[in-house]
């Protein structure tokens, strides 16, 4: 059974024979992350008033995680078999894993913006870029980029600057526009994928040097 908060019903696990359709918003949009830019998707939890509706009264990251007991959406699902998978989790967030069709560098928002009016200007190469209701920008980038940030951080000279810079891979998740995320509101893009951006984001090492320099130069 699901649970309610302010009179909202939580996300109920599913019923065998369900058959309960998700919004077409949302299908639709799962569907273009999974058809068109071949991202894999899974439902995620949503919050409200700091309560999560995974259920867990200590949830640690409450609206922010996967829904541990839904089945992922595999990349190159076509729409009715989103709708379908998506009908068993009505009210769910949209997450996509980090790790296998792109990492993330995370910035504060503030600087994401800057760094990312230059990085236009330069014409230098660039993926998705997603905006949080919390103040953070996630440049999307090719696969390996955490891993591989602070040795990136250190032949740049910026690895003791102490930067509001970090690296996403394997074991994230990204809240995907237009979901709410951890309560607050909704994500959305401050540059939205295309076909060549979203199958082949940049490497890491083409925008890093302008988000360090533009992290550095901007108030905390």
């Amino acid at each position: 059974m699901g649970f309610t908060i302010g009179g909202i019903r939580g996300i109920d696990k599913p019923r065998t024979g369900s058959r309960r359709r998700g919004r077409a918003s949302d299908c639709t949009a799962v569907a273009e992350y999974t058809g068109l830019w071949g991202w894999a998707a899974v439902p995620g939890a949503r919050a409200l008033d700091g309560r999560c509706s995974c259920g867990a009264d200590d949830c640690a990251a409450p609206g922010a995680h996967p829904l541990e007991f839904a089945p992922e959406v595999p990349a190159g699902a076509t729409l009715d078999e989103v709708t379908d998978a998506w009908a068993q989790f009505p009210g769910a967030a949209v997450l996509l894993p980090v790790g296998r069709a792109f990492d993330v560098l995370e910035v504060a928002e503030t600087a994401g913006r800057r760094a990312l009016v230059r990085l236009e200007r330069m014409g230098l190469p660039l993926g998705p870029v997603a905006a949080t209701p919390d103040g953070r920008a996630h440049f999307l980038v090719a696969p390996g980029a955490a891993a591989e940030l602070p040795q990136l951080l250190y032949r740049m000279g910026w690895d003791d600057a102490g930067l509001d810079l970090h690296g996403r891979g394997p074991g994230h998740h990204l809240t995907a526009p237009p979901s709410d995320h951890a309560g607050l509101g909704p994500v959305r893009w401050l540059r939205a994928p295309d076909l060549d951006s979203a199958t082949h984001p940049p490497q890491a090492r083409l925008i890093l040097g302008t988000l360090a320099y533009v992290a550095h130069r901007s108030p905390a």
